[in-house]
């Protein structure tokens, strides 16, 4: 199915030649449809939420509390109040590494992994410096997935908390999340799914993975930048302190003391990003009425025909070889620093992303300064695999 034409700046040329935009692990683009659902609301709906009592406040309101139930419907949660809204991913896991530090004891472990993106190390080593606890690693193998031999010893009766990726943004790799969670809900620990990269690529079944808690940004599934999913699990969330203070997430105020209400709104504080919900809802509806198993399908094939393309090029090495991948390939030149191979395929048009992709425990890890990232989306085609292939062997002539 070609879905490309519902996605206008794919019309465009870049440096004087037809766009390939191969850097999806940043941001997707956005289709028409979610262009014109937040033009509508300026146009016709804005008000704040909540809180008025005129039509305007009522249809805003209305906008993003079903924005609220799409979000329910597509992780499958139990019910709608376990739906946070947020900045992105970036902010849900500071949200939850900040409410939970009164359970953090010193001494208790928080477990991550070698894969990590910045964003799922930073906010625990905060967590760890506040409550005295310690940061530890699940070591990856040499081909980019998650070792579970060492998983089995890192994660123990002293783990306190476990963040994973569900998919790695600088290998692809798929990670086992389901044993890993399960693992850690034995020895008591909370579990934490980073799902940035997961969110178009991956079913996502809260329920099923038994998670406590699972994070999402609205822009890497064709929705608008600012905006963001964090799951919890119901219970969990109304025994957690909030995170911000302000309007919309108390019950009562005096000048002495504030009563809180429930989740979600005690994690809500301050006017939302009413815009972004709306792109976000027409975003999950938009999802809804594609065909998504094909186009996942789709997508598949293209990274392995780029795999397979990739791998014929002189002194072009893969990074990573993960048994099981998603939409990400990293690679290098021999002899080329990334920035230069992303300078020249972007002169031909070709969108990738090249450095470390805050990666930068990982590219330790791996002995390397960083990769060129190409990463796909349900709507790029065999044309951006033959112009990416051919970028590529032109960008080696010259390096």
């Amino acid at each position: 199915m070609n879905i490309r034409n519902d996605f206008p700046i794919l019309q465009r040329s870049s440096r004087g030649k037809p766009l390939v935009y191969l850097d999806n692990g940043a941001t997707t683009q956005k289709p028409q449809s979610v262009i014109g659902a937040i033009e509508n609301y300026y146009r016709s709906h804005n008000a704040n939420v909540h809180r008025a009592a005129h039509e305007l406040a009522e249809e805003a309101t209305a906008l993003l509390e079903a924005c609220r139930s799409k979000a329910k419907t597509f992780i499958n949660a139990t019910q709608r109040e376990e739906i946070i809204f947020t900045r992105g991913t970036t902010e849900g896991i500071n949200l939850v590494a900040q409410v939970i530090s009164s359970r953090i004891k010193p001494g208790q472990d928080i477990v991550i992994s070698q894969l990590e993106h910045h964003s799922n190390i930073v906010p625990w080593q905060l967590l760890a410096q506040r409550t005295g606890a310690n940061i530890k690693a699940i070591d990856i193998t040499e081909a980019g997935d998650l070792d579970l031999n060492d998983a089995a010893n890192v994660i123990t009766d002293n783990t306190a908390v476990l963040a994973i990726s569900h998919i790695s943004n600088g290998l692809g790799s798929v990670n086992p999340i389901t044993g890993l969670i399960a693992q850690a809900k034995q020895v008591g620990a909370l579990t934490l799914i980073d799902g940035a990269q997961a969110v178009l690529h991956a079913d996502i079944d809260v329920q099923t993975l038994g998670c406590d808690f699972y994070v999402f940004s609205a822009h890497k599934m064709f929705a608008p930048t600012g905006i963001g999913i964090l799951y919890g699990r119901l219970e969990l969330l109304n025994s957690l302190p909030p995170w911000q203070g302000g309007g919309e997430m108390i019950d009562q105020v005096s000048i002495d003391t504030s009563t809180y209400q429930q989740a979600p709104f005690r994690f809500e504080a301050g006017t939302p990003n009413i815009a972004g919900c709306v792109g976000l809802g027409a975003a999950f509806d938009y999802l809804d009425n594609l065909p998504m198993q094909t186009l996942i399908e789709q997508e598949e094939r293209l990274v392995a025909k780029a795999l397979s393309g990739l791998r014929q090029i002189p002194g072009l090495q893969i990074i990573g070889e993960p048994e099981n991948r998603a939409s990400v390939i990293s690679f290098l030149l021999e002899g080329s620093h990334p920035n230069d191979v992303g300078t020249l395929l972007d002169q031909q048009g070709i969108a990738v992303r090249s450095g470390h992709h805050c990666n930068m425990p990982l590219m330790t890890r791996l002995g390397i300064p960083g990769t060129v990232r190409a990463s796909f989306s349900l709507y790029n085609n065999d044309d951006d695999v033959t112009a990416l292939l051919n970028g590529v062997e032109k960008a080696a002539t010259f390096l």
